[in-house]
Protein backbone atom coordinates (compact mmCIF):
# COMPACT_ATOMS: atom_id res chain seq x y z
CA UNK A 1 0.00 0.00 0.00
CA UNK A 2 1.66 3.44 -0.73
CA UNK A 3 1.72 5.71 1.72
CA UNK A 4 1.13 9.08 2.01
CA UNK A 5 4.38 11.36 2.35
CA UNK A 6 5.59 14.40 1.16
CA UNK A 7 9.82 14.43 -0.23
CA UNK A 8 11.35 17.55 -0.95
CA UNK A 9 14.15 17.88 -3.77
CA UNK A 10 16.50 21.16 -2.77
CA UNK A 11 19.26 22.01 -4.73
CA UNK A 12 22.09 22.35 -1.96
CA UNK A 13 25.49 23.14 -1.01
CA UNK A 14 28.13 22.07 1.27
CA UNK A 15 28.41 23.60 4.66
CA UNK A 16 31.57 24.40 4.38
CA UNK A 17 31.10 26.11 1.38
CA UNK A 18 28.46 28.15 2.37
CA UNK A 19 29.29 31.79 3.11
CA UNK A 20 26.26 33.56 5.59
CA UNK A 21 26.68 36.91 3.74
CA UNK A 22 23.66 38.98 2.93
CA UNK A 23 24.37 37.96 -0.72
CA UNK A 24 24.16 34.50 -0.61
CA UNK A 25 20.89 34.43 1.59
CA UNK A 26 19.21 36.56 -0.89
CA UNK A 27 20.40 34.47 -3.81
CA UNK A 28 18.90 31.45 -1.57
CA UNK A 29 15.46 33.14 -1.17
CA UNK A 30 15.38 33.78 -4.59
CA UNK A 31 15.84 30.31 -5.44
CA UNK A 32 13.23 29.43 -3.06
CA UNK A 33 10.83 31.39 -4.90
CA UNK A 34 11.48 30.55 -8.04
CA UNK A 35 10.64 26.78 -7.04
CA UNK A 36 14.43 25.58 -6.85
CA UNK A 37 12.95 23.78 -3.55
CA UNK A 38 10.09 21.85 -4.45
CA UNK A 39 7.56 19.98 -2.79
CA UNK A 40 6.85 16.49 -4.86
CA UNK A 41 3.27 15.64 -3.92
CA UNK A 42 2.30 11.80 -3.66
CA UNK A 43 -0.46 10.53 -5.69
CA UNK A 44 -4.41 10.38 -4.97
CA UNK A 45 -5.12 6.80 -4.02
CA UNK A 46 -8.01 5.78 -5.91
CA UNK A 47 -10.28 1.71 -4.79
CA UNK A 48 -11.27 0.14 -8.00
CA UNK A 49 -13.15 -3.29 -7.55
CA UNK A 50 -10.92 -5.92 -8.80
CA UNK A 51 -14.48 -7.71 -10.10
CA UNK A 52 -15.39 -4.38 -11.54
CA UNK A 53 -15.69 -4.94 -15.45
CA UNK A 54 -16.58 -2.73 -18.83
CA UNK A 55 -17.60 -0.05 -18.98
CA UNK A 56 -16.72 0.82 -15.35
CA UNK A 57 -13.28 -0.45 -16.18
CA UNK A 58 -11.22 -2.79 -17.72
CA UNK A 59 -8.37 -4.53 -15.83
CA UNK A 60 -5.58 -6.30 -17.23
CA UNK A 61 -2.84 -7.97 -15.51
CA UNK A 62 -4.20 -6.54 -12.27
CA UNK A 63 -4.52 -2.80 -13.24
CA UNK A 64 -6.93 -0.29 -14.39
CA UNK A 65 -6.06 0.51 -17.23
CA UNK A 66 -9.44 2.04 -18.92
CA UNK A 67 -13.35 2.02 -18.63
CA UNK A 68 -15.25 5.03 -16.54
CA UNK A 69 -13.98 4.88 -13.59
CA UNK A 70 -10.09 4.89 -14.89
CA UNK A 71 -10.70 7.89 -17.01
CA UNK A 72 -12.24 9.62 -14.09
CA UNK A 73 -9.51 9.29 -12.17
CA UNK A 74 -6.74 10.20 -14.38
CA UNK A 75 -8.99 13.66 -15.21
CA UNK A 76 -10.18 14.51 -11.32
CA UNK A 77 -6.36 14.01 -10.01
CA UNK A 78 -5.09 15.83 -13.28
CA UNK A 79 -7.47 19.14 -12.11
CA UNK A 80 -5.81 19.58 -8.52
CA UNK A 81 -2.26 18.76 -9.91
CA UNK A 82 -1.45 15.15 -8.64
CA UNK A 83 -0.96 11.75 -9.85
CA UNK A 84 -3.63 9.01 -9.96
CA UNK A 85 -2.56 5.86 -7.82
CA UNK A 86 -5.48 3.10 -8.89
CA UNK A 87 -5.17 0.12 -6.39
CA UNK A 88 -7.14 -2.96 -7.68
CA UNK A 89 -8.59 -4.69 -4.77
CA UNK A 90 -10.98 -7.33 -3.41
CA UNK A 91 -14.55 -5.57 -2.26
CA UNK A 92 -13.60 -6.74 1.03
CA UNK A 93 -10.58 -5.50 0.98
CA UNK A 94 -11.86 -2.28 -0.17
CA UNK A 95 -14.51 -1.89 2.87
CA UNK A 96 -11.65 -2.09 5.08
CA UNK A 97 -9.34 0.52 3.39
CA UNK A 98 -11.74 2.99 3.60
CA UNK A 99 -12.22 2.22 7.54
CA UNK A 100 -8.94 2.64 8.33
CA UNK A 101 -8.59 5.39 6.05
CA UNK A 102 -6.03 3.71 3.52
CA UNK A 103 -8.20 4.95 0.20
CA UNK A 104 -8.45 9.31 -0.86
CA UNK A 105 -11.16 8.86 -3.43
CA UNK A 106 -13.72 5.88 -3.35
CA UNK A 107 -15.79 6.69 -6.72
CA UNK A 108 -19.20 4.74 -7.70
CA UNK A 109 -20.60 4.40 -4.14
CA UNK A 110 -24.38 5.72 -3.28
CA UNK A 111 -25.18 6.15 0.21
CA UNK A 112 -28.03 3.60 0.23
CA UNK A 113 -25.58 1.14 -1.00
CA UNK A 114 -23.34 1.61 2.43
CA UNK A 115 -23.97 -1.07 5.07
CA UNK A 116 -21.10 0.95 7.41
CA UNK A 117 -20.97 4.66 7.19
CA UNK A 118 -17.40 5.75 6.66
CA UNK A 119 -16.29 8.86 8.95
CA UNK A 120 -13.96 11.28 7.64
CA UNK A 121 -14.68 11.24 4.09
CA UNK A 122 -17.04 13.91 2.49
CA UNK A 123 -19.27 13.41 -0.91
CA UNK A 124 -18.87 14.78 -3.84
CA UNK A 125 -21.31 16.01 -6.19
CA UNK A 126 -22.90 12.90 -8.42
CA UNK A 127 -20.99 12.40 -11.42
CA UNK A 128 -23.52 9.80 -13.15
CA UNK A 129 -27.22 8.18 -12.63
CA UNK A 130 -27.13 4.63 -12.70
CA UNK A 131 -30.72 3.02 -14.02
CA UNK A 132 -30.92 -0.55 -12.39
CA UNK A 133 -32.77 -2.73 -14.49
CA UNK A 134 -34.63 -6.46 -14.83
CA UNK A 135 -33.50 -7.71 -18.42
CA UNK A 136 -34.19 -10.59 -20.86
CA UNK A 137 -33.82 -12.16 -24.15
CA UNK A 138 -37.48 -10.86 -24.57
CA UNK A 139 -38.47 -7.19 -25.34
CA UNK A 140 -41.87 -7.98 -23.58
CA UNK A 141 -42.25 -5.69 -20.40
CA UNK A 142 -42.75 -7.70 -16.93
CA UNK A 143 -42.77 -6.52 -13.25
CA UNK A 144 -40.75 -8.68 -11.47
CA UNK A 145 -43.40 -9.60 -8.44
CA UNK A 146 -45.40 -11.15 -11.52
CA UNK A 147 -42.36 -13.39 -11.53
CA UNK A 148 -42.64 -16.81 -9.87
CA UNK A 149 -40.34 -19.47 -9.27
CA UNK A 150 -37.28 -18.21 -11.36
CA UNK A 151 -33.89 -17.77 -11.00
CA UNK A 152 -32.46 -14.26 -11.37
CA UNK A 153 -29.21 -13.39 -12.08
CA UNK A 154 -27.58 -10.92 -9.81
CA UNK A 155 -24.39 -10.39 -8.81
CA UNK A 156 -22.38 -11.75 -6.07
CA UNK A 157 -21.94 -9.42 -2.48
CA UNK A 158 -25.13 -6.87 -4.42
CA UNK A 159 -27.37 -5.89 -2.66
CA UNK A 160 -30.98 -5.16 -4.59
CA UNK A 161 -33.59 -3.53 -2.65
CA UNK A 162 -36.77 -3.66 -4.50
CA UNK A 163 -36.07 -7.42 -5.08
CA UNK A 164 -35.05 -8.17 -1.28
CA UNK A 165 -39.02 -9.23 -0.32
CA UNK A 166 -39.23 -11.30 -3.37
CA UNK A 167 -35.84 -12.86 -2.28
CA UNK A 168 -37.22 -13.79 0.93
CA UNK A 169 -40.48 -15.12 -0.02
CA UNK A 170 -38.83 -17.81 -2.33
CA UNK A 171 -40.69 -16.54 -5.12
CA UNK A 172 -37.43 -15.54 -6.77
CA UNK A 173 -34.12 -17.36 -6.27
CA UNK A 174 -30.85 -15.76 -6.47
CA UNK A 175 -28.53 -17.02 -9.12
CA UNK A 176 -24.80 -14.90 -7.96
CA UNK A 177 -22.11 -14.70 -10.58
CA UNK A 178 -18.70 -12.93 -9.74
CA UNK A 179 -19.10 -10.15 -12.00
CA UNK A 180 -21.83 -7.91 -14.14
CA UNK A 181 -20.59 -8.96 -17.31
CA UNK A 182 -20.73 -12.75 -16.21
CA UNK A 183 -24.37 -12.32 -15.26
CA UNK A 184 -25.00 -11.51 -18.84
CA UNK A 185 -23.06 -13.86 -20.22
CA UNK A 186 -24.88 -16.32 -18.48
CA UNK A 187 -28.46 -14.88 -19.15
CA UNK A 188 -27.00 -15.04 -23.09
CA UNK A 189 -26.48 -18.37 -22.93
CA UNK A 190 -30.07 -19.20 -21.48
CA UNK A 191 -28.72 -20.45 -17.78
CA UNK A 192 -31.98 -18.14 -16.53
CA UNK A 193 -34.71 -16.15 -18.32
CA UNK A 194 -33.81 -12.63 -16.41
CA UNK A 195 -31.14 -10.72 -14.88
CA UNK A 196 -30.22 -7.44 -13.30
CA UNK A 197 -28.02 -4.91 -14.60
CA UNK A 198 -27.40 -1.61 -15.03
CA UNK A 199 -28.08 0.38 -18.13
CA UNK A 200 -24.59 0.96 -19.34
CA UNK A 201 -23.68 -2.66 -18.83
CA UNK A 202 -26.99 -3.59 -20.93
CA UNK A 203 -25.65 -0.85 -23.63
CA UNK A 204 -21.69 -2.29 -23.29
CA UNK A 205 -22.79 -5.47 -23.52
CA UNK A 206 -25.07 -5.25 -26.40
CA UNK A 207 -22.47 -3.57 -28.59
CA UNK A 208 -22.25 -4.93 -31.77
CA UNK A 209 -24.40 -7.73 -31.16
CA UNK A 210 -26.96 -8.83 -33.85
CA UNK A 211 -30.52 -7.88 -32.69
CA UNK A 212 -31.64 -11.67 -32.15
CA UNK A 213 -28.62 -11.57 -29.93
CA UNK A 214 -28.99 -8.49 -27.75
CA UNK A 215 -30.50 -8.74 -24.52
CA UNK A 216 -33.38 -5.95 -23.77
CA UNK A 217 -34.69 -3.94 -20.30
CA UNK A 218 -37.86 -4.97 -19.22
CA UNK A 219 -38.23 -3.24 -16.14
CA UNK A 220 -36.74 -0.17 -14.29
CA UNK A 221 -35.69 -1.63 -10.79
CA UNK A 222 -34.09 1.71 -9.48
CA UNK A 223 -32.41 5.14 -10.41
CA UNK A 224 -30.37 6.45 -8.16
CA UNK A 225 -27.26 9.00 -8.28
CA UNK A 226 -23.85 7.78 -7.73
CA UNK A 227 -20.88 10.05 -6.84
CA UNK A 228 -17.37 9.73 -4.92
CA UNK A 229 -16.37 9.61 -1.12
CA UNK A 230 -13.03 11.78 -0.68
CA UNK A 231 -10.76 11.20 2.32
CA UNK A 232 -10.87 14.48 4.70
CA UNK A 233 -7.52 15.32 6.03
CA UNK A 234 -4.70 17.75 5.60
CA UNK A 235 -2.75 15.13 3.66
CA UNK A 236 -5.60 15.64 0.63
CA UNK A 237 -6.84 18.44 -1.12
CA UNK A 238 -10.17 17.32 -0.04
CA UNK A 239 -11.95 20.35 -0.95
CA UNK A 240 -9.66 21.15 -4.25
CA UNK A 241 -11.29 18.01 -5.13
CA UNK A 242 -15.08 18.93 -4.51
CA UNK A 243 -14.71 22.39 -6.38
CA UNK A 244 -13.46 20.37 -9.28
CA UNK A 245 -15.85 17.43 -9.78
CA UNK A 246 -18.39 20.20 -8.90
CA UNK A 247 -16.85 22.43 -12.14
CA UNK A 248 -16.44 19.16 -14.17
CA UNK A 249 -20.57 18.12 -13.65
CA UNK A 250 -21.28 21.46 -14.79
CA UNK A 251 -18.84 22.07 -17.64
CA UNK A 252 -20.27 18.62 -19.16
CA UNK A 253 -17.02 17.06 -18.48
CA UNK A 254 -18.63 14.15 -16.59
CA UNK A 255 -21.24 13.49 -19.16
CA UNK A 256 -18.53 13.31 -21.69
CA UNK A 257 -16.64 10.70 -19.93
CA UNK A 258 -19.76 8.73 -20.03
CA UNK A 259 -20.79 9.17 -23.96
CA UNK A 260 -17.52 7.60 -24.79
CA UNK A 261 -18.47 4.18 -23.58
CA UNK A 262 -22.05 4.51 -24.78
Amino acid sequence: MTRFQTTYRCDTIPSRLVRPNPAYRLAMALALMSGTCMAEEAPLRFSITESGVMPMVLISKGEAVDGILHDLAIQVSEKVDRRADLQVMPRMRVHRALLNHEIDVRCYVNPAWLDTPYSGYAWSVPFMLQRDLLVSHSAQPVAPEHLANQSIGTVLGFHYPTLEALFAARQLQRDDARTQGLVLRKLAAGRYDYAVTNELALLWFNRGRSEPEKLHEVHELTHVEVACLVRDAPDVPTQALLDAMRQMQERGEFAAILQRYR
